[in-house]
């Protein structure tokens, strides 16, 4: 037995009062007397405080976040009923793409969850001296089942308790991002900010006996986890939020009214898995309200600043977004995130969710990797976001915003961010630079060392760019390229500039992504379209580019994925025979 294993047989050894009216007349008696006028009654002014969302503080003081948890979990084969009669190989072997393929729901195993210490579990916890599962186990996530390493989702059955009021206990690696701490972090922070819902978070060190195929007491090493509460009922009736509100899980979804796909459930055309691509239900499935608002929110004729103070909370939307914006979480612009609305109101909020992808600027160049670069850095990020391409273009919407990164760039300070990666460093370096996780890491101990550096100083970068987003025409969508008569026709949207600057465009078709092999060129474009000779069969990348009278230049939203990262600002298309042409498509994930 190596000392990365533990032995299971080590682990198992009121009243209603009476209501005292002294001093009372009768009524003849009280009759004879003059009554004293009754002072006029001062009441608080109506206030808008009771549209902002408010997280209760009292949540986070109750456990000690700061450490890690251990978490022993036994895994074993259950029933068909229940999705379980599987193996632990299994649920771990197959992705999210693959349960579609086979058009299956995920496997489950059963599980017995037991939380404690470095020593085994802890008397008191859920599942301390059982044998009996309480609980089953799944992968959890979209793109990061398909990962080595994966995140699990356990669920304690009812009636088995809970762990610090939580049934579901969501595990994530966060593999893809060499510090493995960015998550909780990101929940530390919002923490200190008012204006922002927060969730529950705990480093955990998994432990995993795996009893599925064949007996066996020994529970193997699974490294360090990032534990945070789901965002569910159950959350949100300990955030004091309205468990019985409208939650959706925002999937690929950028506030378009899909007529075809955003309908009621009563809809005879209504596709549950189609809506749930965009929005996965969390909460009431009544979608009357969430329709009404959309159909408001794509209505030009109405006003943007109604609409916001019809249907949303302007403070929750700008200090979300400034804390995306700051913190250079860019894979925020249509998922990572929840939209929330109580019952009884019409008012929405969006509540954060998945941060690891936050400071992660410097990491990504040791890689050499292209994401979240040319438009997906301030403001621009958000352009394609049908609610925030509106609300943007009110002045006093950016006011608002402005307001929000000026105050949360004086919270998220150097000095700050220093002291909670030093901290962050001190409790998880020990399972990070050891098996399972180091054989995993995406980064060397070195480049390890200098991501560390370099996070505190990324706000204030993050905060340059979001200034300079400002002062570029905003990104746009090139169409698909026609071919008539022999001409090839080339269109896009128009270009945004905030402070109405004359745009032009330079267009380019070249045989290559890198636009070196260039077949045609078009500059100081002025509309948004032009015509050249058809090209021959083959593949090609047209790249449009907006040019403000300033001098400053934009890419379009539309980009190439290579295994370097996306380029940015172009199309790719083949042309063939007969003069067809054919659209080069890209799915996330």
């Amino acid at each position: 037995m190596t000392n990365r294993m533990i032995s299971r047989r080590r682990l198992i050894e009121a009243a209603a009062g009476t209501l005292l009216l002294s001093g009372c007349s009768s009524q003849d008696e009280s009759s004879t007397k003059k009554t004293k006028k009754q002072d006029k009654i001062k009441k608080a002014d109506a206030s808008s405080e009771t549209k902002h969302l408010r997280d209760k503080d009292e949540l986070y003081e109750v456990y000690d976040d700061s450490g890690i948890v251990c978490m022993y979990l036994t895994v074993s084969r259950g029933n068909s009923s229940e999705n379980t009669d599987h193996s632990w190989t299994e649920i771990n072997t197959y992705s999210v793409y693959d349960y579609a393929d086979m058009g299956v729901t995920r496997y489950q195993v059963m599980g017995l969850l037991q939380p404690g210490d470095d020593k085994g579990p802890v008397a008191g916890e859920v599942g301390y001296g059982e044998e009996a599962p309480n609980a089953t186990v799944q992968v959890r996530g979209q793109t990061s089942s398909t990962y080595t390493q994966k995140n699990y989702k356990v669920v304690l059955k009812k009636g088995k308790g809970t762990w610090r009021q939580q049934r579901a206990i969501a595990l994530n690696k966060h593999m893809g991002e060499g510090m493995r701490f960015r998550n909780k972090m990101a929940y530390d922070l919002i923490r200190g900010i008012p204006q922002m819902m927060g969730l529950r978070t705990q480093f955990v060190h998994l432990w995993v006996c795996d009893q599925t195929e064949k007996s066996n007491d020994t529970f193997e090493d699974y490294g360090l986890f990032t534990q945070v509460e789901q965002l569910n009922k159950t959350a949100l009736k300990a955030h004091g939020l309205d468990k019985s509100g409208h939650l959706y899980k925002v999937n690929s979804f950028d506030f378009h009214r899909f007529e075809d796909t955003i309908k009621l459930t009563d809809d005879p055309d209504y596709n549950q898995t189609a809506f749930e691509g965009m929005l996965e239900i969390k909460g009431d499935s009544d979608h009357t309200k969430l329709i009404e608002m959309l159909d408001a929110l794509n209505d030009d004729t109405q006003k943007i600043d109604d609409v916001l103070d019809t249907y949303f909370d302007t403070e929750n939307l700008v200090y979300w977004m400034a804390f995306q914006i700051l913190t250079g979480n860019c894979d925020t612009q249509n998922r990572n995130c929840y939209l929330y609305s109580p019952l009884n109101s019409k008012v929405w909020y969006i509540l954060d969710w998945d941060n690891d992808g936050m400071l992660r600027k410097f990491e990504l160049s040791l890689t050499g990797f292209s994401d979240y670069a040319s438009w997906e850095r301030g403001v621009s990020n958000y352009w394609g976001n049908v609610l925030f391409n509106r609300a943007l273009r009110s002045k006093s919407f950016r006011s608002e915003l402005d307001s929000a990164v000026k105050d949360l760039r004086s919270y998220l300070t150097e000095e700050r961010l220093s002291k909670m990666v030093e901290h962050y460093r001190e409790v998880t370096e020990p399972l990070v630079f050891a098996a399972p996780d180091l054989d995993n890491l995406p980064v060397t101990k070195d480049e390890y060392e200098q991501i560390a550096a370099a996070i505190p100083s990324e706000i204030e970068e993050n905060y340059k760019s979001f200034r300079e987003s400002y002062k570029k025409p905003m990104p746009f969508y090139i169409g698909v390229p026609q071919i008539d008569n022999g001409k090839l026709r080339i269109n896009w949207d128009a270009s945004y500039d905030f402070k109405a600057r004359d745009i032009r465009y330079t267009v380019e078709l070249a045989r290559d992504y890198a636009i070196s092999d260039v077949v045609f060129k078009a500059e100081d474009v002025l509309l948004p379209e032009v015509t050249c000779d058809a090209p021959d069969t083959g593949q090609y990348f047209v790249r449009v580019r907006a040019t403000n009278s300033d001098g400053y230049t934009q890419d379009a939203f539309d980009y190439y994925v290579t295994d370097d990262g996306k380029q940015y600002g172009m199309k790719c298309f083949y042309v063939q025979d007969g003069g067809k042409v054919v659209e080069d498509t890209y799915e996330e994930g």
